[in-house]
């Protein structure tokens, strides 16, 4: 029987990078996924690859009617909820000194926020259908300072705890919640990383295993924690990073100073 056969996913920022791969992933074992995000045509291109075990649907993150409206549709298609993945999210740039409050906020808002209130729609269906598993995409900005992000940083962090009490809330309830931290990965949100030989370089430099991540890494590990090959593991957050949380946070500066007011 394959993996997923008989379940119901709900993929939020599904449209591009990991989002997509762990889209993909729940598809192509044997699920059922509606995948998520603000820009609806996107989604909907997104989901014609899978055919008819899939769907799209709007969602905003920061909109409590919103991410409501997608996941009853996500159970009003496909009958039920059985596994999620929080992967919407944003980047930004500043710290303490020049980075603005609008800015922190609204970081704060879509990665923190925003996954709470994902998780507080996807569990109450999960309840309803007698259990299910979440997993949410964090960094390893949670665990490792990155100079000129912050906010970035302390969302991620913030996600991790987030990530470790719903687990410890939702465990009566047969819901398992897990997150997964990638590093450096090939996606639209790191192309300003990616693009950049000198912020690259100094990434792979703290990787021992020394390559830059694809969203398929991160799919395949998430496909893992949705699965009930992981049915005794709630609360804890992976590094997926080639090692990178081994060593020290990226040296950004360089890279982002340019376009932040002085210190």
């Amino acid at each position: 029987m394959s993996r997923f056969s008989g379940k119901v996913g709900f993929v939020t920022g599904g449209g591009t990078g990991i989002g997509l791969a762990c889209a993909a992933a729940i598809a192509d074992g044997g699920g059922k996924v509606v995948l998520a995000g603000r820009r609806e045509q996107v989604v909907r291109d997104a989901a014609e690859r899978f055919g008819a075990n899939a769907a799209a649907v709007r969602c905003d993150v920061t909109d409590d009617q919103s991410v409501e409206a997608a996941v009853q549709y996500a159970v009003g298609r496909f009958g039920a909820l059985n596994v999620a993945v929080n992967a919407a999210g944003m980047g930004s740039i500043g710290t303490v000194l020049n980075g603005s409050t609008a800015d922190f906020m609204t970081t704060l808002d879509t990665n923190l926020t925003g996954v709470f209130r994902c998780m507080k729609a996807e569990a109450r269906a999960m309840k309803a259908a007698g259990g299910g598993s979440i997993v949410n995409i964090s960094s390893i900005a949670a665990a490792l300072t990155h100079r000129y992000m912050t906010a970035y940083c302390v969302s991620k962090a913030g996600l991790n705890m987030l990530t470790r009490c719903a687990a410890d809330d939702l465990g009566q309830y047969g819901i398992r919640v897990n997150a997964v931290q990638p590093g450096l990965v090939d996606t639209d949100l790191a192309t300003p990383l990616t693009h950049n030989d000198d912020a690259t370089q100094d990434y792979l430099e703290c990787m021992p295993i020394s390559r830059v991540g694809m969203p398929e890494d991160i799919g395949a590990t998430t496909a893992f924690l949705l699965s009930d090959e992981a049915s005794w593991i709630t609360g804890q957050c992976l590094g997926v990073d080639g090692g990178h949380t081994l060593r020290r946070g990226p040296n950004l500066v360089p890279l982002f100073r340019q376009f932040l007011p002085e210190e």
